[in-house]
């Protein structure tokens, strides 16, 4: 029994709980939803995708609340995470409908009744997720959205009704269009599984519920297979029985995502070019920036309708035939032994453990005067569970450690193991934010390991002892900043280092700046993101709290 809260006023205390149960039970669902895709395009990650996108909104209205900014303002930058953070269909479709819900929230009145705030809440984010998308189609997650915003704008009209009892009518109805799902998509009824978007929906309003009353509800089932139990990876259905939104032999070649700056009366003529290229087009956002997600054969094409309307950036394309090779290449494998891919991370501090596993990481601890052994991190990639490992030893004294330990795993156990030479701990958060375990395995490695190199890195820290550096001779207490591996900054005081080492990184150019906070040191990175937010006003900061001592500050542009 969970513990509900005392006041049915939706205040941004529920809303931290909501986001806090809502991504715990998207990770534990993760498997079991990637399990239910029965398409072999890129949203066969769809739980991954999901949760990815939770976790970004939940990073940033944490952040925000930690800063002391008022509800509205937490609630916008929770819209906005979700929206930066968004991958795949399912997720970008999934952020339009959470930054649905935050602004209804924050524009409400003490007057209104929070019954009928949130039955209008999720009625916009239905309402907004069919419009982001260029096709919907029935049977999907609109599908249970729509039948759960009907069901809480029809138990809203009752005099007395709080909005706990809104969100369990929501989530119940949501359970039952579920169920209904394949008899409403031939796909989904060949497969005999329910929609794996659908059923992230379901596990959403399901933590709202469970927030709002302290009650888990019971799981529903399928017409075939339990919703709430892992299930045999389905097998793709016939082409002809495939839905326009989706891909067959003869569709789409590529996956291709962008956030993109551009003025919002530009977003409808970008709609009309895009949708003439291709399907599955979702184009989501608003005040200025959008996340665009389309299937198409011309991917320059599709950047270019982009630079037409404003400036994309932090582009991703996905190859398809990469994407099924390496799933029929896994099937044979998976019926004798280890199978799929892990990544396996070194972490210094409890903080980066947190985000490494909340990636699905498999941790090893480490970090300066923690150095892991070959063993160590050969009993990871053993337990892994995994045909294919990537290890992030984010160390330069661990890389000969990991590499030992990966030609072990090879030659003893017959693994398929490679070291991506991190040399800081950003490093292994840029790697691990781009790994896909649904690519190739080459390909998967060739991705992060050109993001890790391409994250300029740097540090500060506290001298220990005299020495001479990169910048002269240091003194204890010094304070030091790291760039690249250097000492290249003496100075006095952790701000002025600060400031100096990430405008030094900045200058290289970039568009998204990483701050981990180490242990105690959260207002400094929190003034650092200020500082790089008001003199690089187009570069995008997150903060995160790592946890690590001996290195108040992590930082990393890339």
């Amino acid at each position: 029994m969970e513990q509900a809260p005392a006041s049915d006023r939706i205040e941004l205390a529920v809303v931290l709980r909501f986001v806090d149960i809502a991504t715990d039970a998207l990770a534990a669902a993760r498997e079991e939803i990637d399990t239910l895709n029965v398409y072999p395009v890129p949203d066969g990650d769809t739980g991954t995708n999901m949760y990815l996108t939770v976790s970004a909104a939940r990073e940033a209205v944490r952040t925000a609340a930690e800063q002391d900014a008022d509800r509205e303002r937490a609630l916008a930058a929770f819209a906005r995470g979700a929206l930066l953070g968004a991958r795949g269909n399912s997720g970008v479709i999934l952020s339009e409908m959470l930054g649905a819900i935050a602004r209804r929230i924050a524009r409400s009145t003490p007057e209104e009744r929070n019954a009928q705030v949130m039955s209008e809440a999720l009625h916009e984010a239905t309402e907004a997720s069919y419009r982001a998308v260029g096709r919907p189609v029935e049977g999907t997650m609109l599908t249970v959205a729509r039948a759960a915003s009907d069901a809480a704008l029809e138990r809203a009209r009752h005099d007395g009704v709080r909005a706990r009892d809104v969100f369990t009518s929501a989530a119940v109805a949501a359970r039952e269009a579920l169920a209904r799902t394949p008899e409403q998509l031939e796909a989904l009824r060949h497969a005999g599984v329910v929609d794996a978007g659908g059923r992230g929906i379901s596990v959403i309003l399901d933590a709202a519920e469970t927030v709002l009353t302290g009650r888990r509800p019971s799981p529903v089932t399928s017409p075939r297979r339990p919703v709430a139990a892992p299930v045999a990876a389905p097998v793709a259905p016939p082409a002809d029985s495939l839905e326009p939104h989706d891909l067959g032999p003869d569709g789409p070649s590529y996956e291709v995502m962008y956030l993109l700056d551009a003025d919002d009366d530009h977003v409808d003529r970008l709609r009309v070019r895009l949708a003439a290229l291709g399907d599955s087009l979702v184009v989501v956002g608003g005040e200025g920036l959008w996340n665009v997600h389309v299937h198409v054969d011309d991917v320059g094409a599709a950047i270019e309708a982009g630079i037409e309307a404003g400036r994309p950036h932090r582009v991703r394309v996905t190859h398809f035939a990469e994407q099924v090779a390496a799933r029929r290449a896994a099937e044979p494998a998976a019926q004798a032994g280890p199978s799929g891919r892990r990544v396996v991370v070194v972490s210094a501090g409890a903080g980066l453990t947190r985000l490494y596993e909340d990636a699905g990481a498999v941790v090893v601890a480490g970090g300066p005067g923690r150095r892991p052994s070959t063993g160590e991190i050969l009993d990871a990639i053993a337990g892994s569970g995994a045909h294919e490992v990537v290890v992030l030893p984010n160390d330069p004294d661990s890389v000969r450690a990991a590499r030992i330990a990966a030609g072990t795993a090879e030659t003893d156990l017959g693994l398929r193991v490679v070291v991506i030479p991190t040399q800081a701990q950003v490093q292994g958060l840029a790697a691990l934010a781009v790994h896909e375990p649904g690519r190739s395995f080459d390909l998967d490695v060739l991705e992060m390991t050109a993001t890790a190199r391409h994250a300029r890195h740097g540090a500060v820290t506290v001298a220990a002892k005299n020495a001479l550096t990169m910048a002269g001779w240091c003194e204890p207490g010094d304070v030091l900043g790291v760039i690249e591996g250097d000492f290249a900054v003496i100075g006095a005081d952790q701000y002025e280092v600060a400031t100096t080492v990430l405008q030094r990184l900045v200058a290289g150019g970039g568009e998204l700046v990483t701050i981990v906070a180490g242990e105690g040191a959260r207002d400094l990175a929190d003034r650092a993101a200020a500082w790089t937010e008001e003199h690089h006003p187009t570069v995008d900061v997150v903060v995160y709290d790592g946890g690590q001592d001996r290195y108040p500050l992590l930082l990393s542009v890339e």
